[in-house]
């Protein structure tokens, strides 16, 4: 299933819809989230996306944002998902502020699967049903079942 985010999530983890006033704000709480549970410092978590971030905005627009890094201890590329309640400033080409953010890591060596876990993410939130359906979640189990629906299934059978 192309909104199928999974793989990338299964290792990852997605915040309940938070309150962020700034892109260094909530780039900060994504990086503690996905270090305290990978266990790595945070704050390098946060020095690498914010590299990437200075050479060019990380928005494909739709109020979608992925800032992504190469990060040293994963083994896999792994995805950090939050909902804002209110958008924030990302640079964006459309001028749009960012409330759907997905963080992508992947480990120093993972050059073409990092190519492909951000053309995965980026098909996937170019779907504007699910865009909405994801504003409109109300909380982080309501998210994971739209984009992780084999978590969905696997918990039925």
């Amino acid at each position: 299933m192309a909104n199928d985010l999974s793989s990338l999530l299964k290792e990852g983890v997605i915040l309940g819809p938070q309150s962020s006033e700034t892109r260094k704000q909530i780039l900060v709480t994504l990086s503690n989230a996905i270090g305290e549970k990978h266990g790595i410092d945070g704050r390098d978590i946060f020095d690498a996306v914010i590299e990437r971030e200075n050479l060019g905005s990380t928005s494909v627009g739709e109020g979608v944002a992925i800032p992504h890094a190469r990060i040293p201890g994963l083994k896999a590329p792994v995805g950090a998902f939050v909902r804002l309640v209110e958008g924030v400033d990302f640079d964006a080409i459309d001028g749009r502020p960012c409330d759907l953010i997905f963080m992508l890591l992947a480990p120093i060596a993972a050059g073409a699967d990092h190519l492909r876990a951000l053309a995965q993410v980026s098909r996937a939130l170019r779907n504007a049903d699910l865009r909405d359906a994801l504003r409109r979640a109300d909380d982080a189990d309501a998210m994971r079942d739209l984009v992780c629906p084999q978590s969905v299934e696997e918990n039925v059978a």
